[in-house]
């Protein structure tokens, strides 16, 4: 039987590997995705909540996420899938003089790059946000341009979408050795079979750095839990993403938002991190965010929550993705340790493979993957990672 040869084997079809194969058949390339799981998006990637903004810290993740901003916004009217977009934007709120004094330092950076946002005092913020506890309210940064899509949604129509491109897709295979010669990629090894290639991208999300060390490279990507939810749907009456800052026991910060059809989506960042991969939901989560939550915006409390649900966020030391070459094996990309973010910057991240696969790489690209390079040091720590 002839090995079938293609042009770039993806391993994972979620945030990252999806918009890659996208972007590489779009441009005329033959790209092969192997995924365990049984249909796209269904690793990390369907435990995303869909928050997408492009507010962060750190040069390269603002200059990928207003890329994606650009993809995800005009999606249905270039490609016609609805993947329920709502430019709602997103809000980071201050009821302590600690967290203000944070987000004003942080829009030296943020305005420097271009974006859109800025400090809002109180009455301002109320205006865009009615229904936040006024008592001990400070203000808050606000981002208009900053939304929310559907991350199922969204999957299936870069799965679709790069299909009709020509991209092929095996679910339910399991990779099992990357193929060398002479340092050199050529060919991958599933559990059913194998497939000849000299590019490979590593997008396997939480299970990175295990295909990493298939070359021999120990990549520093380590999963933890985080837990979310979602409420009945109800009448719109919340625009943006809100975000708190302020730790608690148990939690770091927390987040939530209304999306399209209704309901109110939440999460919250753990305190300690949740280190592993369990992905079973807790009974302390649901009471935990709730007080917070009810707290801040007392109009949540008569909402009732549909579920809750776990999901991987896969950490780099310092807040910020690895994507690259690696230097070890000729042919081998990675794309990985996107820190519970790659929704967001999955279509700006997949857009970079592909120029970087072609060989058009631009000068703003150069300088991104410069910042996440593999090699870097990881001294850092991303501010609102």
């Amino acid at each position: 039987m002839t090995t079938k040869v293609y042009d770039v084997i993806i391993i994972g079809a979620g945030s990252v590997g999806l918009p890659a194969a996208f972007f590489l058949a779009s441009a005329g390339l033959k790209p092969l995705v192997i995924d365990q799981f049984a249909s796209p998006g269904q690793g990390s990637n369907k435990a995303a909540i869909g928050g997408i903004r492009a507010t962060h810290s750190t040069p390269a993740k603002i200059r990928l996420c207003l890329k994606s901003i650009a993809i995800f916004s005009t999606w249905r009217e270039v490609y016609g899938d609805n993947i329920e977009w709502h430019q709602g934007g997103y809000s980071f709120v201050a009821y302590r003089g600690r967290e203000e004094r944070v987000l004003k330092d942080l829009l030296k950076i943020q305005h420097s790059y271009g974006l859109n946002i800025n400090w809002l005092d109180r009455d301002e913020l109320l205006e865009v946000i009615p229904d936040l506890n006024r008592e001990g309210l400070l203000g808050g940064t606000y981002s208009p341009g900053d939304g929310s899509a559907s991350p199922l949604l969204s999957a299936h129509a870069f799965y679709t979408r790069a299909r009709e491109r020509g991209a092929e897709f095996r679910f339910r295979e399991r990779v099992t050795g990357i193929i060398r010669r002479r340092g050199k990629v050529v060919g991958v090894r599933t559990d059913q079979g194998g497939y000849a290639t000299e590019t490979v991208i590593n997008a396997a999300g939480p299970w990175a750095r295990q295909i990493a060390l298939m070359v021999g490279v120990d990549l520093p990507v380590v999963p933890d839990s985080h837990e979310a939810g979602i409420t009945e749907p109800v009448a719109r009456f919340l625009e943006p993403m809100v975000v708190d800052i302020r730790p608690a026991e148990g939690s770091k910060n927390y987040y939530f938002y209304q999306h399209r059809p209704g309901p109110i989506v939440f999460c919250i960042t753990p305190e300690p991190p949740i280190v592993g991969t369990d992905r079973r939901e807790t009974s302390v989560f649901l009471p935990m965010i709730a007080r917070r939550m009810v707290e801040l915006m007392p109009r949540l409390a008569t909402i009732r929550v549909r579920r809750t649900w776990r999901g991987l966020y896969p950490m780099t030391p310092d807040g910020s993705p690895i994507v690259g070459h690696l230097r070890e094996v000729e042919g081998y990309i990675v794309a990985v340790g996107m820190c519970g973010q790659g929704y967001m910057l999955g279509p700006g991240v997949g857009a970079l493979l592909a120029r970087l696969v072609e060989g058009s790489l631009t000068p703003e690209d150069k300088e991104v993957l410069e910042e996440l390079t593999p090699y870097r040091q990881f001294g850092g720590e991303e501010k609102l990672k």
